[in-house]
């Protein structure tokens, strides 16, 4: 779909990928960008952003979010936490939050948006994931958990919003010189190169995008035996 003059959502717009997305938005000519954040006070307002407080992990604020922004036609679940939890010894509590913010978070705000979208004319839903969908390390079990399972939630919905021509994407990085990645010393994509092939794809209708070498890498080899695969990503991991 065209971007010049949509009306879009950013969840997560306060600061690094989020809030890339949402200048690169207002670059490409849409004519509404509701920046959504769970303050929306830390948004950076300016001619044509709508900040909105959204905490993505409450259900009324989400569909209070649906109702006041009922213009929407591209939807982009950008929101989400890393808390360096392993599942076997970690924090359950903050497993439970990586999967509140990182699944449920996108799932209800596209059940939400989705009666928007068709109403809109079909639009887009875009799900920034992580290649850690597809594989973990040790320390990232829970993150890895709830990007596999959003994931799954962008395959399934795909399915699911076809009859509406709503088109579904899902990203895929591994690191991005954000907060999140402070501290690791590997290379990263920056946050201008991620946005940028995120819209590029709801321009050209793709439905997956491998934004790096890394995340092509790690897909490819999902035919791989497992063995094999974890040999191969570790070993690439040592490397660093």
């Amino acid at each position: 779909m065209e971007l010049d003059g949509a009306v879009a959502l950013v969840t997560g717009a306060n600061r690094g990928i989020g809030a890339e997305l949402v200048r690169q938005l207002l670059e490409r000519g849409a004519g509404k960008v509701y920046a959504a954040a769970r303050e929306a006070g830390s948004v950076v307002a300016r001619d044509g952003v709508v900040p909105i407080g959204l905490d993505v992990t409450d259900a009324r604020q989400v569909e209070a979010a649906a109702r006041a922004a009922g213009d929407v036609q591209v939807v982009v679940n950008n929101a989400g936490i890393s808390t360096g939890t392993p599942l076997l010894s970690g924090d359950e509590a903050a497993i439970r939050r990586e999967l509140d913010t990182n699944f449920y978070g996108p799932l209800l705000v596209t059940r939400a948006f989705a009666p928007v979208l068709a109403s809109n004319g079909g639009g887009a839903v875009v799900n920034i994931l992580s290649a850690l969908s597809w594989f973990t390390a040790p320390g990232a079990g829970a993150y890895a958990a709830s990007k596999a399972a959003a994931w799954m939630l962008t395959d399934s919905t795909r399915v699911e919003l076809a009859a509406q021509g709503t088109h579904v994407v899902g990203v895929h990085m591994g690191l991005v010189d954000t907060d999140m990645s402070r501290g690791m010393d590997a290379p990263k994509l920056t946050v201008a190169d991620l946005a940028a092939a995120a819209l590029d794809a709801v321009g050209s209708g793709a439905q997956e995008v491998l934004a790096d070498d890394w995340a092509r890498s790690v897909k490819a080899g999902l035919s791989l035996a497992p063995e094999q695969r974890y040999a191969q990503i570790l070993g690439a991991l040592s490397a660093r």
